[in-house]
């Protein structure tokens, strides 16, 4: 609850922890004194426990960094002796087992061979083909066409002088020949015109009075009579038997009306109707008040639902807000006020305290390591700068004053 109203202070020591420097790990070169600038007059306590605190961290913290300063060049050395090394030759081993035997294959066998092969194609297939095509081909096949052209006239030729014959025969031989045969032929023709003429004559005269008078007659003295009594004794026949039929479905129709379709009208008319129409009112006043009763029983569900809920708040949660509000968020506070806001002032005190000892640690660790750098090594020399001539920073260059030695005044 503390931490909540004062969010600041922990963050701004957690600001202070993450954004001071952290201690070098490698020891850099003596650097120049910085002028000593005058000091706060100290308190003789201050003095008399800077001293054993210096002692104590001094011993305490030299083997620390001492071991450190030798993992550090362990770390080191093993970079450079082994891990370094052994990278470079797993590297080298990679290209050596995967890149350098396809570069070399590629290099060496692929291209070689390809080359090799395409000489050789060019030497073996390509060259006497050509050579082939234009010594060979080419003559043979315009040999080929001049005989061609040769045996097309000889042929031409042969078929003109065939054809000239031909012809010859066919005008001074066929047609004569042609001519003749068609005037026998037209004679034969008119010969056998007549002859036919005169057997059709006769063959119909024949066939008139032998067959078609007799039948005539037979059909209309015999089989006309025949066919009409026949056609008479069928529609009598026929009369007959659809009166039958129809007497008979008449009797059956109107059996079956009797006997089934006017019970089966009266059922429907005097039973089924007004029974159905019963049916219905009442499934309809059933399926009605089945409505209003789901209704009412929403109605009085909800109402026994509420009152539950009534009942529920008052018994339990209304006595649990209240056991809250009125026992638990005081005592809460005083807790908060009288053990969490003091716990936590003595924690950020314990911490500030903590890191200010922890700083005064470091400051004292500093000082020490630069005592026992200066009692080891001595004082470092101050860096003396060459004189070149140069103005000082003060000092301003000006017309009437020179810079360099020669001309200086």
């Amino acid at each position: 609850m503390d931490l909540e109203k004062h969010p600041r202070e922990g963050s701004e020591a957690r600001v202070d922890l993450r954004k001071r420097p952290a201690e070098p790990s490698v020891r850099r070169a003596p650097q120049p004194p910085a002028p000593h600038e005058p000091q706060a007059p100290e308190g003789c306590l201050a003095v008399a426990i800077r001293i054993p605190v210096r002692i104590v961290v001094l011993v305490l913290v030299v083997p620390v960094r001492m071991l450190w300063d030798a993992l550090v060049v362990t770390g080191r050395f093993l970079n450079d002796a082994l891990l370094r090394p052994l990278g470079r030759a797993l590297l080298w081993l990679g290209r050596a087992v995967f890149v350098w035997p396809f570069v070399g294959l590629w290099r060496y066998v692929v291209v070689p061979v390809g080359t090799a092969l395409g000489w050789l194609g060019n030497v073996l297939v390509v060259v006497p083909l050509v050579w082939l095509y234009r010594s060979v081909l080419t003559p043979v096949g315009h040999a080929i066409a001049w005989v061609a052209r040769g045996f097309g006239a000889g042929l031409g030729w042969v078929a003109r002088g065939v054809g000239a014959a031909l012809g010859w025969v066919y005008a001074y031989l066929l047609t004569p020949v042609g001519h003749a045969v068609t005037w026998v032929l037209k004679g034969l023709g008119a010969v056998l015109a007549a002859l036919g003429i005169g057997v059709w004559t006769v063959v119909s005269w024949l066939v008139r009075y032998l067959v078609v008078v007799p039948a005539v007659w037979l059909y209309t003295w015999v089989l006309a009579p025949v066919g009409r009594a026949v056609a008479w004794c069928g529609k009598g026949l026929v009369w007959l038997v659809s009166t039958a039929v129809t007497g008979i479905g008449v009797a059956l129709y109107w059996i079956a009306r009797i006997l089934l379709v006017l019970p089966g009208l009266a059922l429907w008319r005097w039973v089924l109707t007004p029974v159905g129409r019963v049916l219905a009112v009442v499934g309809r006043e059933v399926w009605d008040a089945l409505g209003h009763a789901w209704r009412i029983a929403g109605h009085i569900s909800l109402a026994v639902g509420r009152f539950l809920g009534t009942l529920l708040r008052w018994i339990f949660v209304e006595p649990l807000r209240w056991v809250y509000r009125s026992v638990l968020t005081p005592v809460g506070h005083v807790v908060r006020d009288t053990v969490l806001r003091p716990a936590a002032e003595a924690a950020r005190s314990v911490r500030r305290a903590t890191r200010q000892a922890v700083a005064a640690a470091r400051e004292s660790v500093r000082q020490a390591r630069a005592d026992f750098r200066r009692m080891l090594l001595g004082e470092p020399r101050p860096p003396q700068l060459a004189d070149r001539g140069e103005p000082s920073g003060r000092e301003a260059r000006t017309l009437g004053s020179s810079t360099t030695a020669l001309t200086k005044d």
